[in-house]
């Protein structure tokens, strides 16, 4: 109990310390824009050391710190909480040197105005988390609890999202961009290219953890596909041009891609199911794809360079959409993965989801007015090619090894006894594995964060102990 009255003064304690400093430091703090010029979102200044490591402190602190706690919490280590402690403490660190920079000089922007709400989401989650570390279970707090847990999860899976969104919107106020009539397709590639990004994140993760979850759904992966294909083809429809008004710049292009989207996603959501109510693989997603990385890489620019980079972006996307269709059907064969509980992908597999990636970025990087900066620089379009695809290789990375820390706790005792297991003919009997795979994936759904209810286990042990014995 004395232990419990600790940990909840310390964490009241902290709670009271950032609603203190997300107060008396934005009130105290003065956004000076006497330097910027008339019309320019930025002054000429650079940026200075402080902001260099306010940059740096919170991508740690956001981007590595807080997704890779949000996996330690999912399969209960007792290094879930230290992580996310150094995080929040590093968080609260650069959050203050935001406020205290000097040199370059920012008019009002969204990555500022979304700043309250960011840190809101993470006091939230410390308090939810010191709740449940109390254990507090008799009474009313067997109901909060439950949903605390439910609520700890989601708001925890939320973080690496409200994250992405913050480091794009400071990009795009350290350089002024996004404003007044480049603010639409400034829009369009940001977001569509986080869409490609998280494409590719969740094939990574169906990939490599997610086939028993598609097996229980019912269903085959290209419904999933083409049902987000459709759904976002109807908004393309109707948003890329303002209806009433004259058709202009490229408004055409992008209304009929949204039309060819929406009428493909039907007919691949059709194709999704064989005549008796089977799973049924298709190719409609990836011939989408390659439409569209067609269509984009004859977009028609204004500078050259950005001619070339939106070329390499269309040939990127086409070369996912193609690899997509060789996957299904000369590596798979129409069948949904190679072995049996799905653990083991060819190699080939892993190319279309890191080529959705590297096609994000490229989409990112190829707004009007980065364009224009590059050509002023001079800089060719093979170098900001290289880089772009560069920083896909790196999140590419770090989504892996994030999956494969999941992975190697609820999959790894089967992995390490395929040597051992009982063979048939020569080969590896894996039906009895999968049947230990599915229990183990009814236990650790990617449903929830789930709470320290129990005693925390290194991860070395669990590696070692029954995931099914756990309950």
């Amino acid at each position: 109990m004395e232990k419990s009255a600790r940990l909840l003064s310390r964490g009241l304690a902290f709670g009271a310390l950032v609603l203190f400093s997300a107060t008396s430091t934005v009130a105290a703090h003065e956004h000076h824009m006497d330097n910027i010029p008339e019309g320019s979102a930025i002054s000429d200044d650079p940026i200075d050391s402080i902001l260099w490591t306010h940059i740096l402190v919170q991508a740690v602190a956001w981007g590595i710190l807080f997704p890779t706690g949000m996996v330690l919490g999912i399969i209960r280590s007792r290094w879930h909480v230290p992580v996310q402690t150094t995080g929040s403490a590093l968080a609260l660190v650069g959050y203050f040197l935001g406020h205290k920079h000097k040199g370059r000089q920012f008019a009002p922007n969204a990555h500022a105005q979304f700043v309250p709400t960011l840190m809101f989401t993470l006091l939230a989650q410390v308090v939810m988390g010191i709740y449940l570390k109390l254990h507090l279970e008799r009474g009313i707090h067997a109901k909060i609890r439950k949903v605390v847990v439910k609520a700890h999860g989601w708001v925890g899976k939320l973080m690496p999202v409200v994250s992405w969104v913050q480091f794009v919107l400071g990009g795009i106020a350290s350089m002024g961009f996004c404003r007044a009539d480049h603010t639409g397709q400034c829009l369009a590639h940001f977001i569509m290219g986080s869409a490609f990004i998280a494409y590719g994140i969740l094939l990574t993760i169906l990939l490599l953890v997610g086939q028993l979850w598609l097996r229980r759904s019912g269903r085959s992966q290209e419904f999933f596909d083409s049902l987000v294909i459709a759904a976002w083809g109807c908004v393309n429809t109707f948003t890329e041009h303002r209806w009433g008004s004259a058709w202009v710049g490229n408004d055409l292009q992008h209304t009929t891609m949204g039309i060819i989207w929406w009428c493909a996603g039907l007919v691949g959501i059709w194709l999704s199911r064989t005549r008796d109510g089977r799973p049924k693989r298709n190719l409609i997603p990836g011939i989408v794809i390659l439409l569209t990385g067609w269509g984009m890489s004859a977009h028609a620019q204004h500078l050259p360079i950005s001619t070339m980079v939106h070329t390499i972006f269309g040939y990127t996307l086409m070369a996912a959409g193609l690899a997509r269709i060789i996957e299904i059907s000369f590596v798979l064969k129409d069948r949904n993965t190679l072995s049996v509980d799905g653990t083991d992908p060819n190699s080939f597999q892993y190319l279309t989801p890191f080529l959705l990636f590297a096609s994000g970025f490229l989409f990112m990087g190829a707004t009007e007015e980065q364009m224009q900066i590059l050509a002023d620089a001079h800089v060719t379009h093979v170098s900001y090619v290289f880089i772009l695809y560069s920083l896909a290789f790196l999140l590419f990375l770090f989504v892996n090894m994030l999956i494969h820390l999941y992975a190697v706790h609820a999959w790894g005792q089967d992995t390490k006894s395929d040597a051992e297991a009982p063979r048939a003919n020569g080969a590896p009997n894996s039906h009895a594995r999968i049947d230990r795979g599915v229990r183990d994936a009814e236990e650790f759904e990617l449903e929830g964060l789930i709470s320290d209810d129990e005693d925390a286990v290194p991860i070395e042990n669990k590696e070692r102990e029954p995931v099914t014995s756990r309950s």
